[in-house]
């Protein structure tokens, strides 16, 4: 073979892009979009995406995706390869100097096809041989008005929280034991619980959506049950983040919150919500399962 050029496009050639086929089993069909620059009215930045070309031919391609303000990448969201080429996508990652969290988005049902399996195991062993590691899967949740607004249990009193040493308070609280993989790390890692904490904070603050609809959730007894945040991201409208305090686990409040969530964003003209949790977090997939959001998607993270 012929050596490969790996580099990062500009926006003069930023439609090299394109010219690798579409694969639609974990291609376009997967991201709901189709590759743009900023300044074509897409999400991706030309120095931020990079190709593998042999003999002037693309062969492999991955792009790293943020907000519109960030100064960094957030995620690498789009990669793959042409056929055979599974050693250049895995070189195009190994010399690429952008760092972040890889997220493989694929099909609901894609357990059931064969195909897809293939793609999206061509694509976790490519990325694993460049030094990536499985971190967690995920589902990917959509609401939308057509699914009926769940009755609200009425269990809990909500009001809104304005002192971020509280929300920060409660978030170690809810993180001091969790089924969730991202806050395991965080906690596992020299940042401790403080970490995980942090992380969700930011994340928060990182919305584009008012500080003012982060909640904490009461009992009648007027004891902290947990937190919701909905959100917008710069996708639209989501769940930020759902969280129960450990003693007040076992009672399903999780839904309660995920509930309020809900009727809180389609109260401020959400035409859809988006929402995520691990596959290993059942108690919050019940939760998503009975409040009426339908699985959409599924998502392989790498770190």
């Amino acid at each position: 073979m012929t050596d490969l050029v790996v580099r990062a496009l500009t926006e003069s050639d930023a439609h090299l892009f394109r010219t690798l086929q579409d694969l639609d089993l974990v291609g376009r069909a997967a991201f709901g979009h189709a590759y743009a620059t900023v300044r074509e009215g897409g999400e991706y930045r030309p120095e931020w995406t990079w190709i593998a070309l042999r003999d002037g031919v693309v062969v492999a391609r991955a792009a790293w995706w943020s907000g519109p303000d960030d100064t960094e990448p957030v995620t690498l969201n789009w990669f793959d390869f042409a056929d055979g080429e599974d050693e250049a996508g895995t070189e195009l990652l190994r010399r690429a100097p952008l760092y972040a969290e890889y997220e493989l988005t694929l099909p609901a049902d894609w357990r059931e096809r064969s195909d897809v399996t293939a793609a999206a195991g061509s694509r976790i062993a490519a990325a694993r041989a460049a030094g990536l590691k499985p971190l967690v899967e995920r589902y990917r949740y959509e609401w939308t008005p057509e699914c009926g607004l769940p009755e609200r249990p009425g269990r809990l009193a909500f009001r809104p929280e304005p002192d971020d040493a509280v929300i920060l308070d409660v978030l170690r609280r809810v993180h001091s034991v969790t089924l969730d993989a991202h806050a395991r790390r965080a906690v596992d890692g020299p940042g401790g619980l403080e970490q995980a904490a942090q992380e969700e904070l930011d994340f928060f603050r990182w919305c584009p959506s008012p500080r003012s609809w982060w909640q904490l959730a009461y009992t009648p007894a007027g004891e902290l049950a947990g937190i919701h945040v909905p959100a917008r991201n710069p996708a639209g409208p989501c769940i930020g983040f759902i969280g129960v305090v450990p003693e007040q686990r076992g009672h399903g409040y999780g839904y309660d919150l995920l509930v309020e969530c809900t009727h809180f964003l389609a109260a401020e003209g959400a035409a859809f919500i988006a929402g995520a949790t691990d596959r290993g977090n059942a108690p919050m997939a019940a939760a998503f399962a009975r409040a009426g959001h339908r699985v959409i998607q599924e998502r392989i993270h790498l770190v």
